[in-house]
């Protein structure tokens, strides 16, 4: 006979419950509901009370920051149409800029109320959060000494796209790189140089940036002649070379207004100086200098007036002596001098004598 054969031979039978015991068992299960159902109902109410508001203050929020979006790109659209629009503003390139800044603000903003409002129903559960707060606190800190750098970066990578201090296509002067911007993001900046190479330059190590492709750009040509020359001959033929390149294409488009003489920058003795400047497109100056000090020279030429400057001319040297590298006659050269008797062995005595 196996063990539970003999168990459940031995063992007595469960009673039934009865009727009573059933009673008074509903009883208890109805009066504990009876005495925690206002609780169950204030915990109910105080949740569904702070999903709504959480939820329309996120939708309010969204959509203030969504007509602020709106606003700002109507502001663009209008200063598009004046003179400063033609030269500082980008439409399109601030509608997506405005746009990327408004999709990470609503994120932000639902993230902060949606979290904030999830904490409150675990408190209406009479859940204890101050542990769980005090270890996010100590998380928090940890990272934030761990991970300072990272934090500059993204706090200057966000200040940065708010300003629009930069973007893609910008020649710039980070300081630590220049180039032109491939890449903009939270952290990093991707620049390419001159030379072809890529710079990835990070947001909190740019002290300062200087954008070349923002507003306009200067091209400064000086013109050094001799100070004998005409200046209002100068002058003209200054004017006219300029006036004749602003005409031709594509010259008209990068000068963005005429081509001033702004007047004597230096006076010398063996020289003077015509400084020549004109205001051009973005990043188009050094070729527009190159074209100006081209055109400027050919007129130059045909008006008979000559450029100078550079080192001044070697004076020729005289010609030199055919007996400056010969010695001074010797004593000894001359067989009657005294020099050359005493110097002369003694003859030798005749012994047959």
């Amino acid at each position: 006979m196996s063990w539970s054969a003999l168990a459940a031979a031995t063992d007595p039978e469960p009673l039934p419950a009865t009727l009573d015991e059933a009673a008074e068992k509903a009883t208890n299960a109805a009066s504990w509901v009876e005495e925690n159902w206002s609780t169950w109902l204030n915990t109910g109410l105080r949740i569904l009370l702070i999903l709504v508001v959480a939820l329309l203050l996120r939708m309010a929020v969204r959509r203030a920051l969504t007509k602020l979006i709106e606003r700002m790109n109507r502001s663009a659209q209008a200063v598009e149409g004046t003179a400063l629009g033609g030269l500082l503003v980008n439409t399109e390139r601030r509608r997506q800029r405005s746009e990327a800044i408004g999709s990470v603000l609503r994120s932000v903003a639902s993230f902060l109320i949606l979290g904030t409002a999830g904490l409150m129903i675990l408190g209406a559960f009479k859940i204890d959060l101050a542990p769980l707060l005090a270890s996010a606190g100590v998380a928090g800190v940890a990272i934030g000494f761990g991970a300072r750098n990272l934090v500059t970066d993204f706090l200057s990578g966000v200040f940065m796209i708010l300003e629009d201090q930069y973007g893609v296509g910008d020649s710039v002067d980070a300081g630590v790189a220049s180039g032109e911007v491939v890449e903009v993001g939270l952290r990093v900046t991707k620049l390419r140089g001159v030379d072809g190479e890529i710079w990835y330059v990070r947001n909190g190590e740019i002290k300062r940036i200087g954008n070349l492709s923002q507003g306009w750009a200067t091209a400064g040509v000086d013109v050094t002649v001799r100070p004998t020359e005409d200046l209002d001959q100068v002058r003209s033929v200054i004017v006219e070379a300029a006036e004749a390149m602003a005409k031709e294409e594509p010259w008209n488009e990068r000068l963005w207004g005429p081509v001033e003489v702004l007047g004597l920058s230096e006076v010398l003795l063996d020289s003077m100086t015509v400084r020549v400047s004109a205001k051009t497109m973005p990043g188009k100056a050094l070729g527009v200098e190159r074209e100006l000090r081209w055109r400027i020279k050919r007129g130059l030429d045909e008006a008979g007036i000559r450029i100078v400057g550079g080192l001044p001319a070697q004076p020729e040297e005289a010609a030199a002596d055919p007996t400056a590298g010969m010695s001074a006659p010797s004593a000894f050269a001359s067989a009657t001098s005294p020099q050359s008797a005493a110097a002369t062995p003694l003859p030798k005595p005749d012994l047959n004598k």
